[in-house]
């Protein structure tokens, strides 16, 4: 399993995304914040409404100069068929990657042996190909998009801000921490 602050190596996957099924490659999105999140499944409960609201936050993502990736174990064909025929994931614009083997899925820690699915995970690759945060949990528990692009700001304002450390619950505008010194104040 790759480790914070490790590279994330490079892959390749069928992807679908504005009604055509492509390949890509991970290297294909250096220089950006990447926000690969993974799901069990299509056509499934939970997992339109977090790929929902993450395609809701999309725009603010890219703004941060970021990119959001889902992924799961199905193939791209499945992908185009739910983007078809549901609501919720019908608004996705990001790219929908493809992941039949559990290849990717294996090497982020996420795949279910025995079930072929993977657990839902969410991790920021950094523009220089560095992982920076790791969330895995239970698949019965859905996941916030608005914490993601926290968690993206906070990420981008600390490779920005050498030497500065983002406390609980920051937010772009509130006070910084700087380790040996007390509050640095808003920067």
């Amino acid at each position: 399993m790759i480790t914070i602050n490790s590279p994330v190596p490079d892959f390749e996957a069928d992807s679908y995304q504005n009604d055509e099924i492509s390949k890509v490659k991970l290297s294909d999105y250096r220089g950006k914040w990447v926000a690969m999140i993974f799901y069990p499944a299509d056509f499934t409960f939970v997992c339109p409404t977090e790929l929902e609201d993450a395609e809701a936050h999309y725009d603010e993502i890219k703004a941060l100069g970021g990119e959001v990736m889902s992924i799961s174990t199905d193939t791209a064909f499945a992908h185009k068929a739910w983007h078809d025929s549901s609501p919720a994931i019908g608004k996705v614009r990001y790219p929908m990657l493809a992941d039949p083997s559990g290849s990717i899925s294996k090497m982020f820690g996420t795949y279910i042996e025995g079930e072929g699915l993977s657990l839902r995970g969410t991790f920021i690759i950094d523009p220089d190909g560095l992982l920076k945060t790791i969330e895995i949990h239970d698949n019965s528990i859905g996941r916030s998009a608005k914490e993601l692009v926290r968690k993206i700001q906070a990420a981008k304002f600390v490779k920005e801000h050498a030497g500065n450390v983002c406390p609980a619950n920051w937010e772009p505008g509130k006070d910084t921490l700087k380790p040996g010194v007390e509050l640095v104040g808003k920067i």
